[in-house]
């Protein structure tokens, strides 16, 4: 067999590929191995026995799967776990989410509904903000018990 090295890298730069990306028709290799000029290389190219390879990916279609599942909440037991709750949760977050979902609930009740007046409202603000409701449940209830 023809040493194939000089045409593969002419044939590399024609295409405009790297070495590894060049294809030549095993069929061919004779036509090849006579082919020792640019043009005489284009022509196979135009004939097709040299051809660009397509490059080769990393598949994300598995990742995609792994996404969807996590999505449901799967995979994502205690064996998948890295870090501590704090880290993958942290209070800071779980205490925004909690005051400004009390907060949003006290408004409506001042402003929408009128279930509550300016003043409880302040008081009830500033428990919220001290911590002493659990939850938007508790707030409610809380405010029910002391209605009557």
């Amino acid at each position: 067999m023809a040493d194939l090295a000089n045409q593969k890298r002419l044939a590399a730069s024609i295409l405009k590929v790297g070495l590894t990306r060049v294809w030549m028709d095993p069929e061919k290799l004779e036509d090849i191995a006579t082919a020792i000029t640019r043009e005489d290389l284009r022509k196979l190219v135009e004939e097709g026995i040299i051809k660009r390879r397509a490059i080769i990916g990393i598949s994300r279609g598995r990742a995609r799967a792994r996404d969807i599942k996590r999505a449901k909440g799967h995979r994502k037991g205690q064996g998948s776990r890295r870090g501590a709750a704090g880290a993958r949760a942290p209070k800071k977050e779980q205490w925004m989410r909690k005051i400004r979902a009390q907060r949003k609930v006290l408004k409506a009740m001042r402003d929408d509904e009128k279930t509550i007046d300016a003043h409880t409202y302040r008081i009830l603000y500033r428990k919220a903000k001290g911590g002493e409701f659990r939850n938007v449940a508790h707030l409610k209830s809380y405010i029910a018990y002391q209605k009557k």
